[in-house]
């Protein structure tokens, strides 16, 4: 498979997708250098993963995002990538991939700062020089998204259906409950925070309201220090007036789209995902690509 072809199939993927692809070839890579160079264990990962002293992360600010591609072992990247991969399908049924890099990063950055105040103001944890790494953070909080924003889903887990908010409380629980246990209380501290970002996000996204907008135009403007920039020459307004009456017709449209989801995510949070027809299942899909 040529270079080219790779790039094609990579961009094919979802955002999530590429974060799992990302994920794992991180994992690789970094095991495969520390083998190759002989390096000491950790020795590659403390200039990313998340130290537990604020005033060392001061001098890796980087690492409050960086932490969350890097894992302990196969175990671990193994259950957060599938996790990811299954919540990550139900996300995409109701919104696009804006909302879900809000979600999941949001979640990884709340993650790491429950983190560090957890290490520098409980005494619990003063004795501890462990980091954190791993993307559950992130993780959590797209699953409690979905929990919150339609907990009366069904889902087969095995044998059963649950109603999506089971789960939701299951790994709420089992975290507060390893902690006191100090079963990763690190870890757990940080599953929490993402778990907040998570329901806070989709108890205002119920009343129309994203909290992820500011993180989204940051975004944004980061994108746009990498563009390249180029000349236009002086006819470049030329066209504007012509262009008003099309957007005054595609806000109309988008409102009414809008409408439409309104309806159908209603629909989904008194009865579930299962109870939508199929042109309704689509139109969804196709107006979560949208956005």
């Amino acid at each position: 498979m040529n270079n080219g072809n790779l790039k094609y199939q990579f961009a094919r993927l979802t955002i999530a997708e590429k974060l799992i692809v990302i994920n794992v070839a991180v994992f690789i890579l970094f095991g495969l250098a520390g083998f190759l160079f002989r390096m000491p264990a950790g020795a590659l990962e403390r200039w990313f993963e998340l130290p537990k002293d604020f005033f060392d992360f001061l001098l890796q600010p980087w690492s409050i995002v960086t932490y969350s591609f890097l894992h302990g072992g196969i175990w671990h990247i193994l259950f957060n990538m599938l996790l990811l991969y299954y919540i990550s399908r139900m996300f995409f049924n109701l919104f696009g991939p804006k909302r879900f890099i809000n979600v999941y990063f949001l979640g990884v950055i709340l993650g790491g700062a429950f983190f560090l105040a957890a290490y520098n103001i409980f005494p619990a944890f003063a004795a501890s020089q462990s980091p954190l790494i791993g993307a559950s953070a992130g993780v959590m909080a797209v699953l409690i998204f979905i929990c919150t924003y339609t907990p009366n889903q069904m889902v087969r887990v095995f044998f059963f259906n649950l109603k999506l908010w089971y789960i939701g409380a299951f790994f709420v629980l089992m975290d507060l409950a390893l902690i006191p246990l100090n079963d990763n209380p690190g870890g757990r501290i940080a599953h929490l925070g993402g778990a907040l970002l998570g329901y806070m996000y989709a108890s205002q996204a119920l009343q129309g309201k994203d909290l992820g907008a500011g993180f989204s135009r940051m975004l944004e403007g980061l994108g746009s220090l990498f563009e390249k920039k180029q000349r236009k020459g002086p006819l470049k307004t030329v066209y504007r007036k012509k262009d008003k009456p099309a957007q005054s017709k595609e806000a109309y449209d988008k409102e009414a789209r809008q409408r439409k989801v309104d309806q159908i995510l209603d629909k989904i949070s008194k009865s579930g995902y299962e109870s939508l027809t199929k042109a309704e299942k689509d139109f969804l899909f196709k107006a979560g690509k949208e956005n």
